[in-house]
């Protein structure tokens, strides 16, 4: 189904939107949360429901053929385990980032780690916290597992396009090592289930998780979370015990689940030829 849809065009209208958005916004008014507001839901909204609308109706297609409830439950457990080890390997990536980063750029590692005052209105956050948890994980599972990835497959087959969608991936998220893990997690999900739902679900999960970090509690958890300088040095030991046990066990979660799935994503796409 999404195998002959064009990225390019995606990510186009995308940008164009946002682009034009900017500029109407601007001449329309001077709230930086209004436009900042308008802006996501421009990305991540108006541009993917408009591009996917047209797509189905071209094929004929149904959204509960590739998002559905059937199977889903059984999935949940192992999407909190794979939540809780993905927020556990992207914590420890953080502090290892930072820690080779100090002593050749101190200075913006004393940036990253100072504390930024939230917005007082209480409207933008709720409506970012929203776009963030909810509607962002849908649009961007669309986009990257369900769009890139089976492209990329196509094109370049199943570890080759895993991989250059995972990367993809990563490269629009700050954190790029946590993020590319995180897509490949997704995108076996995916494969495993066809079933989109899924990996929306880890990423909305996961997406909560920053989310309570960022607006709630940024220090969450406590013996973990490097929030000073001291920070980098003193929890060395738990971070790192955690980075190289999550690490371990997510690549062993990832091997197991593409166990013949590569055999079966193949066999699934000559037969829908």
């Amino acid at each position: 189904m999404f195998e002959d849809m064009k990225s390019r065009y995606a990510f186009g209208w995308m940008l164009g939107a946002s682009i034009v958005s900017i500029f109407i916004l601007l001449q329309a008014t001077q709230n930086v949360f209004i436009i900042d507001v308008a802006l996501q839901l421009v990305f991540y909204v108006v541009v993917p429901v408009w591009f996917f609308s047209y797509y189905f109706k071209k094929r004929g297609a149904k959204l509960r053929q590739v998002v559905f409830f059937h199977g889903t439950a059984r999935w949940l457990l192992p999407v909190f385990g794979l939540t809780a080890l993905s927020m556990a390997f992207s914590i420890g990536m953080i502090w290892l980032l930072l820690r080779g980063l100090m002593p050749i750029a101190p200075t913006a590692v004393n940036f990253v780690l100072t504390p930024q005052p939230l917005p007082d209105a209480l409207w933008y956050l709720i409506a970012t916290g929203f776009i963030v948890a909810v509607i962002a994980p849908i649009s961007e599972e669309f986009v990257f597992r369900g769009l890139i990835l089976n492209r990329l497959i196509a094109k370049f087959g199943f570890w080759n396009g895993l991989g250059l969608s995972s990367v993809v991936f990563g490269i629009f998220h700050i954190n790029f090592f946590g993020a590319f893990i995180f897509a490949v997690v997704a995108s076996l999900l995916y494969l495993k289930t066809r079933n989109l739902l899924v990996p929306i679900l880890l990423h909305m999960a996961n997406n909560v998780i920053a989310i309570y970090q960022s607006f709630v509690n940024p220090s969450f958890p406590q013996w973990l979370m490097v929030t000073s300088i001291n920070d980098l040095y003193t929890k060395t030991v738990p971070n790192l015990v955690v980075l190289i046990a999550s690490l371990a066990l997510l690549l062993f979660v990832i091997a197991q689940m593409a166990r013949g799935l590569e055999n079966k994503v193949e066999k699934d796409r000559i037969f829908s030829e």
